[in-house]
């Protein structure tokens, strides 16, 4: 039985992927969103605070893969939230993220709990610094609409160079899974309009199957649900959340996953 590799993605936002601020507030309601890349680059550690508090994804994931006993690599891995919990399945992880900030979060994470079969690259979703054919799996987090929304040019060609990118890597009969919003502060699925064309294009152009799942946010006093959706999600969330007395934040995503 061949070495496998789980190429695991959930690329954070940085500098060159920096979704348009004034399409993130279309989708959650204002026009006061926080500088995402600033966050990104400067508080990753209050970032990680907030994405903690969503309920563990790894369940989602194995219904739809064995993950048992992979080599994973965590590409775009940010603070490290699947990384960590990857890693007592995982024979070795590599975290690739294009934001090092973040990435120093995710090995501090990851030497705190002991691990030791981890290392970190700072890389582009269009370039993966990897061998042809050497991962089975590729998990991609809330990152590649960076790059292949309404608002950046060229997206649906950098969709094809991520697509191919990702191919290459890959060995027979790996997968892809990708993970992106349908919506905050949403119980059911409200895809944004400037996400859809790539939506589609997944399904339509790349034959990928689909289905959405809740992703809520759970946080511990109103006080802190406050705080924290403001710093990332901006006054109209912050708003929302005081207004309704949220300490459980709804929020509904996507799964799209593809057998190559």
């Amino acid at each position: 039985m061949y070495k496998r590799i789980i190429l695991f993605i959930d690329l954070t936002v940085t500098l060159s992927f920096m979704m348009n601020a004034n399409r993130f507030n279309q989708l959650n309601g204002g026009n006061d969103m926080p500088n995402h890349n600033t966050i990104y680059k400067q508080e990753a550690d209050k970032y990680h605070s907030m994405i903690s508090k969503q309920q563990p994804l790894l369940p989602k994931v194995e219904e739809l893969i064995n993950l048992e006993g992979l080599d994973i690599l965590d590409l775009g891995a940010g603070s490290g939230r699947f990384t960590l919990e990857l890693a007592s399945k995982a024979i070795s992880i590599v975290a690739l993220d294009n934001s090092e900030a973040m990435l120093n979060v995710a090995a501090n994470r990851l030497k705190q709990a002991g691990w030791n079969h981890w290392r970190t690259i700072t890389a582009d979703h269009r370039s993966l610094p990897l061998d042809d054919h050497c991962v089975d799996l590729i998990i991609a987090g809330w990152t590649i609409c960076y790059l292949t929304n309404a608002d950046v040019p060229d997206a649906l060609d950098n969709l094809r160079h991520i697509m191919e990118e990702m191919k290459r890597v890959l060995r027979p009969n790996g997968t892809i899974l990708i993970f992106e919003t349908m919506g905050t502060g949403e119980e059911q699925p409200n895809p944004p309009e400037f996400l859809k064309d790539y939506y589609a294009a997944l399904v339509q152009d790349y034959g990928f199957n689909h289905k959405w799942i809740r992703t809520d946010y759970t946080f511990e006093t109103i006080e802190q649900a406050e705080q924290l959706t403001r710093f990332f999600f901006g006054e109209a969330m912050a708003e929302r959340v005081v207004e309704h007395n949220w300490t459980h934040l709804p929020e509904c995503a996507g799964m799209w996953w593809l057998q190559v």
